[in-house]
């Protein structure tokens, strides 16, 4: 791909933008190195990924690339038989612990992403790598006094020698108090001293190892205890040679999988950089292009990916399907350049696996090559003059220009005499039109209006100008040359009226009836576009209703269902009671016979009516469900629902069939069957009880570091149930790394709760695998 068209297409700052959406510098790095693809098949592969990644993120689910660094240089140095560092140890640990968890998160989730899930099948697990790293170094990289025994032993001595020296220490400086300058003991050289006052040098006796900046007081070592400083100082010769001996076995454990971790460190960067272009284009509100090999670019309100949204003007664009040439005429409003770059940095980012910011359904070719000659450049080491300048770069283009490649020129033929300027542009044309190439071009000549008209293949369009605000639209007209302008700008700011006609008298009478026929048909293009608008707006408002209908009845019948279910099962319920307590009656009756004046016959006939009670009762529930007259509800009633028979207040009426309603703290949604209005003699006049906001005082993260398991589980819950009292949509918890019990402990219990939506390991910033981020439903 032709590099100086790449940067006058400014395609850096997209990547610029694509590097601030990776998470780490493994996924930086690959977003700097990316080039257009010209392959068709590859294109469309990395479309496919970036659409998989954008899957993920439209289910409003985190990838967690927390916990990951750039571990290439220390597996080297571990392939070489260098010994790592516990910092680095620990990284390579973290590392392998986050592509684990990406690989967990890409395999679970619902959406069918067979392009990550194979890239994740291929990440090797080496969890007893990560393990052994963990249960030899703490989340700080320091290496714990269990990693070893004969760590374990050699500290448990430095530990009494300290303490030993101490006391000792502690004891002197009691007795010798008035010899030194402060009763504090501190370390000199790695050993431990006294402050003494210089003038008691001798009499104190000992080794001075420093000094004050005055000289006053000197840092000495009594006799006393040089025995026991120098047995502390073997232990700690020792101690260091024990950690060195883990860290060894450590990093031999790590070169023996070396090659393993390399692949992970890969296929981990790659699955940043596809998220960071979903990102990319979820920042753009871009979308996924059809590709082609056929040269056809079709879009709809294609916006420049580097104008602020809300100054960009959307375009339509599309050639290659009935001309392969596009010639945008007009004055240099600016305008121009916008739509050419807009075309040829949309493709290269097309072709790189990026989205584009168009609506749905666009369509790009993939080139071999996109070639672009714009601005206003003077080539000042080989003194050439803009002309000369411009002329090299197409001289280049002619040289590599064919049926596969995008050609940009910006004001073809500028900088020399119009006539000759205007020629030659069009013999420019002419060649790479020939050649099938796909040609965008923009220039001021009012002779390319006619050449555009009567040449196959090419055809004309303009930047819209409104002459009332005296600025350019930048709406681009397909089909529409551009017209100057000139009388009606200058009419506009006031310019002499007889001036003007004069200047019109000046033209040919062929000039003006160009620029009439180029105003009419400006004004059927808009009125046809006004049209077609309103056309669209009316066919998508019906079939949202539609749909909405659909919808809506669909529910309907389901509510219906439901609650003919619900009745019929309350009904069979309550008969199934009064049966049961009627054969209790009878049994009673029946034991009482013998001792009463007993009727049978009217014994029978209230049998009878108990059996035919279940028929009526079912009737008389449908008949009242059928005939109930549902009141309309207003703002402020106070209201019953009955489901759960609490009082609440209306805040606000969705339709007449549903409404916003205030139960104590929650506002929920409910149908008007569902509530039942509060007779104004039943309402309690007494104040209603305010609810205070917990979010005051519920911080947005929980520090569980320092906790016994079951007390860290135990805070956890009621600070999960605070936050949700608060409202607060996410939260952090910090668990530290140590030995991952915790961290499991926590990601055990935000997988059941119900009310926990995501949860993830924190990013780079954020704690990396020392925290996990919960998300709130």
């Amino acid at each position: 791909m032709n590099e100086r068209s790449m940067k006058l297409l400014e395609f850096h700052k997209i990547k610029e933008q694509l590097i601030e959406k990776t998470e780490t510098t493994l996924g930086a790095e690959r977003a700097e190195q990316l080039l257009p693809s010209s392959n068709l098949d590859e294109a469309k592969r990395w479309q496919d990924e970036t659409d998989e990644s954008a899957q993920i993120i439209r289910l409003n689910k985190s990838l967690p690339l927390g916990g990951i660094s750039d571990i290439r240089d220390s597996l080297k140095r571990s392939k070489i038989g260098g010994v790592l560092s516990a910092q680095q140890c620990l990284s390579i640990a973290d590392t392998i612990y986050a592509g684990r968890n990406i690989k967990a998160f890409i395999e679970n989730i619902e959406e069918d992403l067979p392009l990550l899930t194979n890239l994740v099948e291929q990440i090797v697990s080496l969890k007893h790598v990560q393990n052994e790293v963990y249960r030899c170094i703490d989340e700080d990289a320091n290496v714990v006094d269990s990693a070893s025994p004969g760590l374990r032993s050699v500290r448990s001595t430095i530990h009494s020698l300290e303490r030993r020296i101490r006391e000792r220490l502690d004891q002197t400086a009691r007795q010798k108090r008035s010899y030194l300058s402060d009763s504090i003991v501190t370390i000199r050289n790695n050993r431990y001293v006294l402050p003494v006052k210089h003038e008691h040098r001798t009499s104190f006796g000992g080794i001075v190892h420093d000094e004050s900046a005055s000289g006053q007081t000197l840092f000495m070592e009594p006799n006393a205890i040089v025995q026991l400083n120098n047995d502390l100082q073997a232990a700690r010769v020792k101690e260091k040679q024990e950690v060195e001996k883990i860290l060894r076995s450590l990093s031999e454990l790590i070169a023996t999988h070396e090659q393993d971790l390399q692949g992970n460190v890969k296929i981990l960067a790659r699955i940043d950089f596809i998220h960071a272009r979903a990102q990319l284009a979820r920042h753009m509100n871009a979308v996924k292009p059809k590709l082609n090999d056929h040269g056809i670019i079709d879009m709809k309100q294609a916006r420049h990916p580097l104008i602020p949204a809300d100054e960009v003007v959307a375009n339509d664009v599309e050639i290659g399907k009935t001309y392969t040439s596009i010639l945008i005429t007009g004055p240099n409003t600016g305008g121009k350049t916008v739509a050419l770059k807009m075309i040829g940095l949309c493709t290269l980012m097309a072709q790189s696996g990026l989205q584009v910011p168009a609506l749905d359904g666009c369509e790009l070719a993939v080139f071999r090559d996109v070639f672009a000659d714009i601005g206003d450049e003077q080539s000042i080491e080989q003194n050439l003059s803009t002309f000369s300048s411009h002329m090299t770069n197409i001289i280049d283009i002619l040289e590599q220009v064919d049926n596969r490649s995008l050609v940009l020129f910006d004001e073809l033929g500028a900088g020399t005499d119009p006539q000759e300027g205007a020629a030659l542009a069009m013999s420019i044309l002419d060649e790479v039109v020939s050649r099938q190439a796909r040609v965008v071009a923009t220039t001021h000549y009012p002779e390319l209006k006619a050449y555009a008209y009567n040449t196959e293949n090419v055809v004309n369009a303009s930047v819209e100008f409104d002459v009332e605000t005296l600025q350019p639209t930048y709406k681009l007209l397909i089909g529409i040359p551009g017209r100057s302008n000139a009388f009606d700008i200058s009419k506009r700011l006031g310019l002499q009226e007889d001036i003007i006609e004069r200047a019109k008298k000046q033209i040919g009478v062929d000039s003006t009836n160009v620029e009439n026929m180029i105003y009419s048909l400006e004004q059927s293009y808009k009125q046809a576009n006004k049209a077609y608008d309103r056309a669209e707006q009316t066919q998508v408002e019906s079939e949202k209703l539609l749909s909405d209908l659909k919808r809506m009845y669909h529910q309907f019948q389901q509510k219906r269902d439901q609650l003919y279910a619900e009745a019929e099962k309350a009904v069979q319920s309550e008969i199934r009671r009064a049966k049961r307590e009627a054969e209790q009656i009878v049994e009673e009756i029946k034991e009482m016979k013998d001792s009463v004046n007993f009727k049978e016959h009217k014994w029978i006939e209230a049998r009878k009516k108990l059996e035919e009670a279940e028929v009526s009762l079912v009737d008389e529930k449908e008949q009242t469900y059928e005939n109930e007259q549902l009141v309309p509800l207003e703002v402020n009633d106070d209201v019953i629902l009955k489901s759960i028979q609490q009082r609440g207040v209306i805040l606000e009426k969705l339709s007449e069939e549903e409404y916003v309603v205030q139960i104590g703290v929650m506002r929920m949604n409910v149908k008007r069957h569902e509530i039942e209005r509060i007779k104004e003699d039943d309402i309690d006049r007494s104040p209603r009880a305010t609810v205070r906001s917990a979010s005051s005082h519920v911080k947005l993260e929980l520090d569980l570091r320092g906790e016994r398991y079951e007390d860290a589980i135990n805070k956890l819950d009621q600070y999960i149930d605070d936050a949700l009292l608060a409202n607060h949509s996410q939260v952090t918890i910090i668990h530290g790394k140590g030995t991952g019990a915790l961290r499991e402990g926590v990601k055990n219990y935000a997988r059941e709760h119900p009310r926990i939506k995501e949860f993830r390991m924190g990013g780079e910033k954020e704690g990396g695998s020392g925290v996990t981020i919960i998300t709130l439903t």
